[in-house]
């Protein structure tokens, strides 16, 4: 299966293909993968992700699902890529990963069916859905500042073309650890149907990105942490959570909040334990 990837080279955006452990320019050059400056494998207008799709996910939450999709958008400029940092404002607790595979579209895409929608799909790659969800209580609606923020979207390493989504695992690892092991066999809604059911009110442009949802086990990641998002057949994309170095600002707007709501989200629907958890570190 081709992969394509974007990186910085002699300071310029430069359009590669992998091969082996190289990607090669269109003018020859070759670069170790390794010693690669990679940028978002894509340049969406838009990003748009699913709520909730995996049924282990709506098990955790131990609620049921709606009859059709839920969605929010992700502003273009929470982009980051493979081994970007993602930042955790200062003053803010609960950023969580969210370990995804994201449906790339290749040509204008408009009322379709979802037989249909996959001649629009131009590849998919990996992401890793951040959220920040201090501010949960106020966002909760449009989920805006928690999956918005900038750097909460990384993408990448690649976009993989003829990619079968049947049937593959999808994993997350927190400093070499497994935390999240699924299955796309276990998603409600598949890649066509996400992109058709979108489509039918909104242009889809080529690169826009859907995000198509995460299993289970979504839980707070600390400045430090390595986060590695791995999707068979699409490659593992590796971000590494730091402190920002500036405070949301208190003059103005919602502050961060450590409510029941935010403790429980971020904790996987523990809803048994309000009141009663031990001190976590912050």
């Amino acid at each position: 299966m081709p992969e394509y990837r974007r990186i910085l080279l002699g300071g310029a955006v430069v359009e590669t293909v992998r091969d082996g452990d190289e990607l090669i320019a269109g003018d020859g050059r070759r670069v170790r993968i390794d010693d690669a400056a990679h940028l978002p494998p894509v340049v969406p207008s838009k990003i748009i992700a699913v709520h909730l799709n995996h049924r282990s996910r709506v098990e955790e939450f131990q609620i049921k699902l709606p009859a059709t999709p839920t969605y929010f958008h992700k502003p273009t400029s929470s982009l980051n890529a493979h081994r970007g940092d993602v930042v955790r404002p200062e003053g803010c607790k609960w950023l969580n990963y969210e370990g995804e595979v994201a449906i790339v579209i290749g040509r204008t895409c408009r009322n379709v069916s979802p037989a249909e929608a996959g001649q629009y799909i131009a590849g998919y790659t990996v992401a890793n859905d951040f959220g920040l969800h201090d501010f949960r209580d106020t966002d909760a609606g449009s989920m805006l500042r928690v999956k918005g923020s900038d750097t909460l979207c990384p993408l990448g390493p690649g976009l993989v073309t003829g990619w079968d989504f049947h049937g593959k695992y999808l994993r997350t690892y927190v400093n070499g650890s497994l935390v999240q092991d699924g299955s796309t066999d276990e998603m409600t809604w598949d890649m066509r149907y996400l992109v058709a059911d979108i489509a039918r009110t909104i242009t889809l442009s080529p690169g826009d990105v859907l995000l198509s949802g995460t299993p289970a086990h979504s839980r707070p990641v600390q400045p430090g942490d390595l986060v590695e998002v791995e999707v068979e057949g699409l490659g593992r994309l590796a971000n590494r959570v730091v402190t920002g170095t500036a405070a949301i600002r208190a003059d103005v707007g919602a502050q961060p909040t450590e409510s029941e709501e935010v403790l429980s989200t971020a904790l996987g629907g523990d809803w048994e334990f309000r009141g009663i958890r031990p001190p976590r570190r912050a």
